[in-house]
């Protein structure tokens, strides 16, 4: 009887009584025993129905489980006539008696009746009847005719051992999709879920089929899969193989340890047979250019061979790169490194999980490091929540694999909007990492957030992600049901709701964010949580909240911020609340102290290099082009504007901030660029350059021939009580931004607030304008929707 000290994660109803798994040798006894109670009856009506009518040419055979003597207490009995020819099949009165003699014996049989012929005939549409017959043995009738068989069996399938064993891997990869291909179920069928005895028994037919060394032992996982099994029949009284909830507390005083062991079990069997389809369906000479042509992603470290990873020094790397090898070029690990990573202590920093989870494939990394008991070496917390079962109906899945599923998920999004959306998102590693912490706290017992918050924090200190990161993932794992909750349990039209979401979301990158980490959670539920109403319902979530946090872009703004110094109060006097969630507290001190700077000097600024980007803020006293010119300085020297920000408080001083990237590497590879850049930039502010002429001086980029998109432009005049809202999108090319900001200067308009994020070539940009202090009226927003759209397409 199975003892844990395990959380249970619901109580066990203490008025039932528990049946023990029999032991291993009590199991075959079992199966032997079951078996030996039928075959009598099966003799018996033989013999008083059949057998008058054939001296010859009739043999009956046991086959399936009843043919390997492992019947079990209510399978079904497989049965299969023998016949010489088509004139010799029983007369259906012969066979009707026959058969209801053993219905009348309470068996449940499954017949077929075939000629020596169709069994040594490869069948495309009826593979099960070869698969059946690899576990045959003569019950009664013609001798000479089953030797016949056996001999032609022999050759047929030696002869066509290839293809049958390609029919039966097939038959297995289908089967296995319908529970989508993984072993950690709530509630298993441990006959047909992927693990079970039907895995089992193919990897056995498939080495009848095809002998290879290196197999894995898997007699124990049988005696244990075979045990429960017989334990659901005798509770069920029928052919029952699902190991609900109720039947897993009915087997055992800890249903957590039992599911466990489970796991383990097929977990073995899930190795085994993956290794024999993989076997089974190797393409031969085409497939194995491709895997000659794969090799060569192999490096000093790392050797691939017919698509698996090996490792060259016999050990494993003690960083994540083997796991980023994995995800970057889509592989998998073979079987030597499985058993060689067995003990492994990756020392992974933050950097190093962060340059993993920012990969398009990166579940694969993380679903090799699952698979070689790697995780919970890295995370010593993720022990606790492997293989653990939390009692929900809307849940398939233990809590690790509900986890992994959720971060695939993202990388199979069908829907357009979602898979934009996604490609959209600055910081994809935070969303993944979150997802991977989000539900670590489950491991202790507890469902609240602020449990997986608690520990999530302590695991980003002990690997030293910035305080930017800690926050990030920390406020989604916080808020992960946020919008989930949203959608299924208020008026999305009401506008208190987006208000109070937008408030509790605060920024247009943490919605996009939130919103990715929900479409994982819900998808991994099951496979028919995301239904297209649910996809429809979150995103009518997140447009309704992006409206409301661009509408209070330019609305809500600081007035007598209290508690803090005058002047620190006067700083941020008339700046957008919104400033305040979009930086930390630190960038916001930076910014103070720039301010400070503007006493004796009319520009302040720096540039700072910080996770693979740079970032230059810049205050000064707001004039006309200022946003434009920054801007064309930044682009003349070949750099890619990813994010910009301009706000102005109560005194007429702008905080503009702009995020971009060195895709040539020039600000590295030549420091005195930096330099030199920090110099245009002052000039240009300082009215001493001009920012057109330094972009015509730059040479024209190399046009690619990918589709573009059509840009659009689109006008709001009830957003804000003072400025007209103006949303972009367009196809993001160098210049766009001073050009789009020149447009607005060339109609006489004034930017009060900006905000710039481009992300897969697609620039989504906000704007608030004025024009003499008013919002924009129809004529001039005419006039201004063509030069935009002008601006868009490079044609100004």
């Amino acid at each position: 009887m199975y003892t844990s000290n395990c959380v249970e994660t619901e109580n066990r109803n203490p008025d039932l009584v528990v049946v023990p798994l029999p032991k291993p040798d009590l199991v075959h006894e079992a199966l032997a025993r079951r078996t030996a109670e039928v075959e009598p009856n099966v003799r018996q009506a033989y013999a008083a129905f059949l057998e008058p009518q054939f001296a010859s040419g009739l043999a009956l055979l046991a086959v399936g489980g009843f043919g390997r003597k492992e019947l079990f207490p209510h399978s079904d009995v497989n049965l299969l006539l023998l016949v010489e020819s088509d004139s010799q099949v029983p007369r259906p009165e012969a066979l009707a008696g026959f058969l209801g003699a053993l219905r009348g014996c309470g068996l449940k049989i499954v017949h077929s009746v075939q000629t020596l012929e169709e069994c040594v005939t490869q069948h495309a549409d009826n593979a099960e009847l070869t698969v059946s017959l690899l576990d045959r043995r003569l019950l009664a009738g013609d001798t000479a005719l089953y030797q016949s068989l056996e001999t032609r069996f022999r050759a047929f399938t030696t002869k066509s051992a290839s293809a049958l064993a390609h029919q039966l891997a097939g038959l297995a990869i289908g089967r296995r999709a319908k529970y989508q291909n993984t072993i950690y179920h709530l509630q298993p069928n441990v006959k047909d879920a992927p693990g079970g005895l039907r895995d089992l028994q193919t990897t056995r037919w498939l080495q009848m089929l095809q002998p290879r060394e290196g197999r894995i032992d898997i007699s124990a996982a049988f005696d244990f899969l075979a045990a429960v099994r017989i334990r659901l029949h005798e509770i069920a009284g029928l052919d029952q193989n699902v190991l609900s909830f109720e039947a897993q507390e009915a087997l055992s005083n800890s249903p957590a340890l039992l599911m466990r062991d489970y796991y383990r079990n097929v977990r073995r069997v899930d190795r085994a047979v993956r290794q024999a389809i993989e076997s089974a369906t190797d393409k031969g000479a085409l497939l194995g250019r491709f895997h000659e042509w794969r090799s060569r992603l192999s490096t000093s470290t790392f050797t691939v061979s017919r698509d698996r990873v090996l490792l060259r020094k016999g050990h494993a790397p003690r960083d994540l790169s083997l796991f980023e090898f994995v995800a970057r070029h889509g592989l998998r690990l073979a079987p030597d490194t499985v058993d060689r990573l067995q003990g492994s202590v990756p020392e992974a920093s933050w950097a190093d999980w962060k340059r993993l989870l920012t990969l398009p494939r990166a579940s694969l990394g993380l679903r090799a490091m699952q698979e070689a008991g790697v995780m919970a070496n890295a995370l010593p917390e993720w022990h606790e929540i492997e293989c653990l079962i939390v009692r929900d109906f809307h849940h398939r899945y233990t809590v690790d694999e509900h986890t992994m599923v959720a971060i695939a998920s993202l990388e199979s999004v069908v829907d357009t909007r979602f898979k934009e959306l996604f490609h959209e998102v600055h910081d994809p590693a935070a969303v993944r990492f979150a997802l991977l912490l989000n539900d670590i706290g489950k491991g202790s017992g507890q469902e609240n957030p602020e449990a997986s918050v608690k520990i999530a924090s302590d695991v980003l200190r002990r690997l030293a992600a910035p305080a930017e990161d800690r926050a990030t993932v920390e406020f989604l794992i916080l808020r992960h049901r946020l919008l989930s909750t949203v959608m299924n349990s208020r008026d999305l039209y009401d506008g208190s709701t987006a208000h109070t979401l937008a408030y509790s979301v605060g920024t247009l990158e943490r919605l996009k964010m939130l919103t990715m980490l929900t479409y994982g959670d819900i998808s991994a539920m099951n496979p028919e949580a995301m239904t297209p109403w649910h996809l429809e319902q979150l995103w009518r979530v997140y447009t309704r909240v992006r409206e409301e946090l661009t509408r209070e872009l330019g609305t809500e703004r600081v007035h007598a911020a209290a508690g803090v110094p005058p002047e620190r109060a006067r700083f941020l006097e008339g700046l957008p609340t919104r400033y305040l969630r979009l930086h930390t507290e630190d960038e916001v001190n930076s910014h103070f102290e720039l301010a400070q700077q503007l006493d004796s000097r009319p520009v302040a600024f720096e540039i700072r290099h910080e996770h693979g980007y740079y970032r230059l803020s810049l205050l000064t006293k707001d004039r006309q082009r200022l946003f434009a010119s920054v801007a064309g300085a930044i682009s003349s020297f070949g750099l890619n504007i990813l994010k910009a920000e301009a706000f102005s408080n109560a005194s007429g001083v702008v905080v503009d901030t702009f995020t971009f990237s060195d895709p040539h590497r020039t600000l590295n590879l030549h420091p005195a660029e930096l330099d030199r850049l920090r110099r245009v930039v002052r000039r240009v502010v300082e009215g001493k350059e001009d920012a057109e002429q330094l972009l015509r001086d730059r040479p024209k980029p190399f046009r690619t021939t990918r589709v573009k998109m059509q840009p659009m432009v689109s006008f709001n005049n009830e957003a804000s009580e003072a400025a007209t809202l103006i949303e972009i999108e367009a196809e993001d090319r160098p210049g766009l931004l001073y050009d789009l900001a020149s447009a607005f200067s060339r109609s006489g308009c004034s930017i009060d607030v900006v905000m710039i994020d481009t992300q897969a070539h697609k620039a989504q940009d906000v704007f608030y304008v004025t024009s003499e202090g008013h919002k924009l009226d129809a004529e001039l927003l005419a006039r201004l929707k063509a030069d935009l759209l002008a601006a868009c397409s490079g044609s100004h």
